[in-house]
């Protein structure tokens, strides 16, 4: 892509509504959720990260370096950036940004790199998506540069919501993404009826 920005998806969460274990494993249709998600971000990034917790062997078909959170308690999806965060401050060569995709999301935006790096070279800071009105604080991109700023935030004791750090401290861009309510590109897996209506959908959608 030649835009000096890295793909971390995250895969931290404990998929409670889906009975537990990675959901992203679970089958779309021909390949896995997370396999659906990296091949929509793979053609927007330079190269891209797994962020997960646990046995990193259970990812290892995917083929992705798997870097889990830092931090020795859980943190939520903003440890998962910390960890993306982290892991190219001293990759080679070095990003000058990240952009966080979910890996239950399997239907993210084609464009979501190139608009969201829009509006950070405008602000400088980061800068996360927003469709219909909802804000998708997951899907937002990064300056490597907040790494140590964030580690020290969250070391303190400041918010775990990834919307009030990026927001509330560093004034983040909000980008819209014009989307029908039905064709949501920021749908995301939370339910085993999710999961059949994302079956569905791509199936359509790949017809």
């Amino acid at each position: 892509m030649g835009l000096g920005v890295a793909g971390v998806i995250l895969a931290g969460g404990t998929a409670q509504r889906m009975g537990g274990g990675d959901k992203g494993l679970l089958r779309l249709n021909a390949s896995t959720i997370i396999e659906t998600v990296m091949e929509r971000l793979a053609p927007q990034v330079d190269r891209m990260v797994l962020n997960a917790n646990g046995d990193p062997h259970r990812f290892a078909p995917l083929g992705l370096e798997v870097v889990p959170d830092p931090l020795p308690e859980p943190m939520g999806p903003l440890g998962g950036v910390l960890a993306g965060l982290e892991w190219a401050k001293t990759s080679t060569p070095r990003p000058s940004h990240i952009v966080t995709a979910a890996a239950d999301t399997p239907f993210l935006p084609g464009n979501l790199v190139t608009r969201l790096m829009e509006a950070t070279r405008v602000s400088g800071g980061p800068a996360i998506a927003r469709s219909n009105g909802a804000l998708h604080p997951v899907f937002a991109l990064w300056p490597v540069h907040l790494a140590d700023d964030l580690a020290r935030h969250l070391a303190s004791g400041g918010t775990r919501r990834i919307r009030a750090y990026a927001c509330d401290r560093h004034n983040a861009a909000l980008v819209d993404f014009a989307c029908h309510p039905e064709a949501d590109p920021f749908f995301n897996i939370n339910t085993p009826e999710d999961l059949q209506t994302a079956r569905e959908r791509h199936r359509r959608e790949a017809t």
